[in-house]
């Protein structure tokens, strides 16, 4: 079987020594010393100043809204995973969907300005498989309207954008390390601003809105991660240039034996490094995508429609709104194999089946 994505995990014995560190220490949670050195490291990693350490990108996504103190309605993407449209209805805001561009499958800068009303508080924007929205284009258009600017960058660790981390544009961004991506803590998240009085009260909103033994500052939750999964993220730091080698190695290889296929892959920004956090493609028809996956599943080689279907279209707690680039784009995207463990011999395998099964 040949799954879509499998989590790269270090050598057993290197977590173990975290976790035997742990045992005696007996401390679990709470922002404990292998949470905080993440952190540490992490900032040394993607040379930013401030950043955070979470449960999960979907609270990061939602601790950020609170924190800009965000009402009414926020822009935002229909082409992402789910928790970018459900955090902003949880957080009691209303998404207000534009299409996406056709090349880059980001939120379609230009018809942003189009879609701001009296009651346009802020967007929120995915850099979809870490390919960087026109964060300049969004800047522009936020000063000009005094909105608040939030990236879910949940796909983009460790992307660069003019040469500095895709993570410092806007007022907050966040990331998931959630054990599908290709840096993970098993569950986990990230929070980053160059805001420090910002980076204060997310801080605060973290750990419930304490302020002090006995006193609140702000309406918070628990947005702590625990030192286990600070051990897997340490452990699993030390390998990322390997891991982002074996990765690039493996999608210049499906780039070369699917020169024939007919689809396209997604536009990347010009100015941005690519961190190979999937393999997407644009096939040329839906019907073509249909037979692809119902006889590649027959091989067991698995892959997934990512995003599929339209946020706009397909969400009962929200009008149905059919968005043309987003509708036709998700109908035909489909995600790759594409992780550490995958050999070169099983890249060949699946293209060789995709080009048997377009060209019968």
């Amino acid at each position: 079987m040949i799954p879509v994505t499998k989590p790269f995990l270090p050598p057993q014995t290197e977590y173990q020594e975290y976790l035997d560190n742990i045992w005696k220490r007996q401390w679990l949670t709470n922002m404990g010393p292998l949470a905080s050195q993440l952190e540490m490291e992490l900032k040394d990693h993607l040379n930013v100043n401030h950043l955070l350490f979470v449960t999960n990108g979907t609270v990061a996504i939602q601790m950020a809204i609170k924190a800009l103190d965000i009402k009414g309605e926020i822009i935002t993407t229909p082409f992402s995973f789910i928790a970018t449209t459900s955090s902003i209805v949880w957080e009691g805001c209303t998404p207000v969907f534009v299409d996406i561009d056709p090349d880059s499958l980001c939120i379609d800068a230009k018809k942003i300005e189009d879609a701001i009303t009296e009651n346009t508080t802020a967007i929120l924007a995915t850099h979809v498989y870490g390919n960087p929205c026109d964060v300049e284009a969004i800047e522009v258009i936020a000063e000009k309207h005094n909105l608040k600017v939030i990236y879910d960058a949940a796909h983009a660790f460790g992307v660069e954008v003019n040469g500095k981390s895709v993570f410092e544009y806007g007022d907050i961004s966040t990331c998931s390390l959630h054990a599908t991506k290709l840096y993970h803590s098993i569950e986990g998240g990230l929070i980053i601003t160059k805001d420090p009085e910002l980076l204060k009260k997310l801080a605060s909103i973290r750990n419930f809105g304490i302020s002090g033994f006995n006193s609140f500052s702000e309406l918070g939750i628990n947005g702590k991660n625990s030192e286990f999964h600070a051990a897997m993220g340490l452990a699993n730091l030390k390998y990322i240039t390997r891991i982002h080698e074996k990765r690039k190695a493996l999608a210049e290889l499906y780039d070369d034996r699917l020169k024939n296929l007919k689809s396209v892959k997604p536009f990347w920004h010009q100015s941005a490094s690519e961190n190979y956090a999937y393999y997407a493609i644009v096939l040329e028809s839906e019907e073509l995508l249909l037979r692809l996956k119902a006889e590649m599943d027959k091989y067991e080689v698995f892959t997934r429609r990512y995003f599929y279907p339209s946020l706009a279209s397909a969400l009962p707690y929200l009008p149905k709104l059919e968005l043309p680039v987003t509708e036709d784009i998700s109908k035909r995207v489909l995600c790759l194999p594409l992780y550490y463990d995958l050999t070169f011999e099983e890249v060949e395998f699946v293209t060789r089946l995709m080009l048997r099964i377009q060209n019968n």
